[in-house]
């Protein structure tokens, strides 16, 4: 795979330890590991079960080592904008998180192998632009809406020129057809 197609990623263990490195956008998961291409050039092999989750990100941000991937917000303030399925997972820590998942066939992508779930955090403005949370991380998953967007008004049906209510004050010209 080029290195073009992999993208920046923050991997937040259990431990509580952030790897930055580099991730293919889809099917990373091989043997129930993420196979992470690291900032020195190394493969690392992470098992499933000590990941909470992986942040793709924008920058790195290395030099702030409590919360580089800039998740301040976890939970939505009212109901997301964006289409797709509002989440709310809690972790085996017991925190929870809130993000909207795809409504398409990308929502299986991580599902298969029993791999995970792939959100969109509540602050799509944050250096975080979407997740990866393993089947492992998760002891519950809450659906807590679908968001759609309105479907598009139908144009009304506008009648013919001539309608019911021009036949009814049409008046016959002929004298004698005109009603008694």
């Amino acid at each position: 795979m080029s290195s073009s197609s992999r993208k920046k990623v923050l991997v937040r263990r259990f431990s509580g330890d952030a790897l930055p490195g580099y991730l293919p956008n889809a099917g990373f998961v091989h043997a129930g590991a993420v196979e992470l291409l690291d900032l020195g050039g190394r493969i690392l092999a992470l098992p499933l079960a000590d990941i909470k989750h992986i942040s793709f990100v924008r920058d790195f941000n290395l030099t702030d080592t409590t919360n580089p991937e800039r998740l301040t917000r976890r939970t939505f303030l009212a109901r997301p904008r964006s289409e797709g399925l509002w989440v709310r997972l809690t972790f085996r820590t017991g925190d929870q998180f809130e993000g909207l998942a795809p409504t398409d066939l990308s929502l299986l992508d991580g599902m298969i192998d029993d791999a995970g779930l792939f959100v969109v955090p509540p602050d799509t403005r944050s250096n975080t632009q979407r997740l990866f949370i393993p089947r492992a991380a998760i002891t519950e998953l809450q659906l807590v809406a679908v968001i759609t967007t309105p479907s598009k008004k139908q144009p009304v049906e506008r009648p013919e020129k001539e309608s019911l209510q021009d036949e009814l004050f049409h008046l016959p010209l002929d004298p004698d057809s005109r009603p008694n």
